[in-house]
């Protein structure tokens, strides 16, 4: 990674769940850092979504869902980005909801848009290749 380094204060308290993070994640202390701060601005620019852990890292949430924010835009792409369909596949969501989905991948459409792609190769057959334990017992 690239970047500049730069020279921050942090205080003890804030140190120690930094490093409890890192050892818990089996990543350094400025890789941790770094994750912390983009997913808290992320946070800050789109109110409505946050991060959770799930099998495949780190993804962006509709706050109080559980729900990925790449569901929402999935569903919204197939739907033809009709905003009344959209309501109609998830109509257990408020507006505000689906707004802070839509708002995320406006900012952030490469993160959202190779989550697509990543879903989109789940084939069948590749499914059956790498994860064999996936298909029924052959009788």
């Amino acid at each position: 990674m690239s970047g500049k380094t730069r020279g921050i204060r942090v205080p003890d308290e804030l140190e120690n769940e930094i490093r409890r993070e890192a050892e818990a994640r089996g990543k350094s202390w400025s890789a941790t850092t770094n994750e912390l701060l983009k997913e808290a601005i992320q946070m800050r620019r789109v109110p409505g979504v946050v991060f959770a852990d799930g099998a495949s890292g780190r993804r962006a949430v509709v706050a109080g869902t559980g729900i990925d924010v790449w569901d929402v835009i999935a569903a919204w792409k197939a739907g033809g980005q009709d905003p009344e369909k959209l309501r109609g596949d998830f109509s257990w969501l408020k507006e505000t909801q689906l707004r802070a989905a839509l708002a995320y991948y406006q900012l952030y459409p490469a993160e959202i848009d190779a989550r697509l792609e990543r879903e989109r190769s789940w084939t069948p057959e590749r499914l059956r290749k790498e994860l064999p334990f996936t298909s029924p017992l052959k009788r």
